[in-house]
């Protein structure tokens, strides 16, 4: 099988990788910003709460 690689050893011919690097390189930080301000924190707790009470209303009507 031919070596289908480039002098450089690292070159990519579809382009795939480089292109997702550059993507992932050039980010937008409101992106980010937005993901560390607690919403699925937010999330999270609000689904633990109802949970509890689901079961709590559960074992409460098995109980009467």
């Amino acid at each position: 099988m031919a070596n289908t690689q480039g002098p450089q050893g690292n070159h990519d011919p579809a382009g795939s990788t480089q292109m997702f690097r550059a993507f992932v390189d050039e980010a937008p930080q409101g992106r980010q910003a937005a993901s560390t301000g607690g919403g699925p924190r937010v999330g999270l707790t609000i689904g633990v709460v109802l949970a509890v009470a689901v079961v709590a209303a559960v074992a409460w009507l098995a109980l009467k």
